[in-house]
């Protein structure tokens, strides 16, 4: 598994947070002794995320040389438990000078009850500079600009095996129902069902489902219609709503499309979602549904991802040719302190000296557009900072993510497992539905 800009695990205390909720024990209000430090700054700066392990040290890796020149100690603290912590922490007064927050409405909701500060003036140039209205408007909040966009994934990919599709003499569709023709030739030629798909995380089993939706929503009805969507203003029950899903099901549902390797349709909520990469890496799968991330985990499962690798990758189609539509996830930096240093430390990570470094580091990508993709470490995130740099591009952020938590992490991830698992699509949306908080 990978970092939290990869996977959502976020507990019914973060499910809690998210929703604002005061959480038993929690007292005090914004900032506290840790976030206050001083208009000067003590050279120290408090940074806190969900980003662990082995990209946690590239993350401090990418700020070393700019902590030497400029005299000041980052000290970096990973939490697999960040999205519960941060709003307890805030509450109760200790508070990091900076969080790394990879959900909108997380973001959001501590800027509307006042924890976090607006961002500095330096740092909004560097986003009106850098970044579209798209990702600025993900870190303003009731028309304040709070914090920048910092990393990115892009979802939505189709993993393929291209020396596989000449075999079948099949091509990359181009719409949705060319996507579906090419599905029932592999079928049809191979006798085995093209697609693999694991949903299982944790406690987010469900998450991959929620993209994939997504997707569908946002090519077959469009960039205001998934806004209203991600709004309520277009609910659950609403017919286009359903015919997402059902487009979904045409693959996932499929007994004979879905599930290669694994078992029957229902195995895809048991498979762990990193688990899947072993036969596209293998080629005993045809096609898999996950994020610009899934990278990684062919290369760990011994395939070499490129266009003549192994493993490629397309973006799901339109449902008419042309035009690029697309979601992806991200984290907004946020911070609880305005000193000198802490200023300092948010006017770097917005910039384009950063964004190069960290992505030639490794493994992750950027939609800054001060950014080379050549300094990307694979073809596949090259060609995601490519697609998220391109003005004709239409972005959205990962619906789950800016939904309150009660239902993005919440009813969206459980409707769809029961929905895997046979519920009929009608009782799926309205119990997904039935999580948002009232008014």
């Amino acid at each position: 598994m990978r970092s939290s800009l990869h996977r959502r695990i976020i507990t019914p205390l973060a499910i809690a947070a998210i929703a604002g909720i005061t959480l038993a024990g929690c007292s005090g209000g914004p900032g506290g002794t840790d976030a206050e430090a001083g208009a000067a700054g003590d050279g120290t700066v408090t940074i806190y995320g969900g980003i662990s392990d082995f990209e946690a040290e590239q993350l401090e890796e990418s700020w070393a040389d700019w902590e030497t020149d400029n005299d000041i100690d980052i000290q970096y603290e990973a939490s697999k438990e960040f999205e519960a912590q941060i709003s307890i922490r805030a509450q109760g007064g200790n508070a990091p000078d900076i969080a790394i927050i990879p959900q909108p409405g997380l973001f959001a909701d501590l800027a509307s009850r006042d924890f976090l500060k607006p961002a500095p003036a330096a740092v909004e140039a560097n986003v009106d500079e850098f970044w579209s209205e798209d990702w600025k408007a993900y870190g303003t909040v009731d028309d304040t600009f709070y914090g920048a966009p910092l990393m990115a994934s892009l979802k939505g990919y189709v993993w393929y095996s291209p020396a596989k599709f000449a075999e079948w003499g099949v091509e990359v569709p181009e719409t949705f129902d060319d996507l579906l023709a090419v599905t029932k030739t592999i079928q049809e030629k191979t006798g085995t069902a093209p697609w693999c798909a694991g949903f299982g995380s944790g406690d987010a089993t469900g998450w991959p489902g929620t993209d994939w939706v997504e997707d569908l929503v946002l090519r077959q009805s469009g960039p205001e219609v998934y806004d209203q969507w991600v709004a309520n203003e277009v609910p659950f029950t609403d017919p286009q709503i359903a015919e997402a899903f059902d487009a979904v099901g045409e693959i996932l549902l499929n007994p004979a499309y879905t599930n290669a390797t694994f078992g029957d349709v229902k195995s895809i909520n048991s498979v762990p979602f990193g688990d899947v990469a072993t036969p596209i890496a293998e080629g005993t799968c045809a096609m898999t549904h996950q994020a610009s991330f899934f990278d990684g985990f062919i290369t760990d499962a011994g395939g070499e991802v490129g266009p003549d690798g192994d493993v490629w990758a397309f973006m799901t189609p339109p449902i008419e040719a042309g035009g690029q539509t697309v979601t992806g996830g991200g984290e907004i930096v946020g911070a609880f302190s305005d000193d000198a240093d802490t200023q300092k430390v948010l006017e770097y990570l917005s910039s384009a000296e950063w964004a190069n470094t960290r992505v030639a580091l490794g493994g992750v990508l950027s939609a800054n557009s001060g950014l080379d993709p050549e300094n990307a470490t694979s073809p596949i995130l090259q060609e995601s900072i490519k697609i998220l740099q391109d003005p004709d591009t239409t972005f959205r952020f990962d619906a789950s993510d800016v939904m309150p938590g009660t239902v993005g992490a919440g009813t969206f991830w459980k409707g769809i497992v029961s929905w895997i698992n046979g519920t009929p699509t009608s009782e799926v949306l309205t119990s997904i539905e039935s999580g948002w908080p009232s008014e």
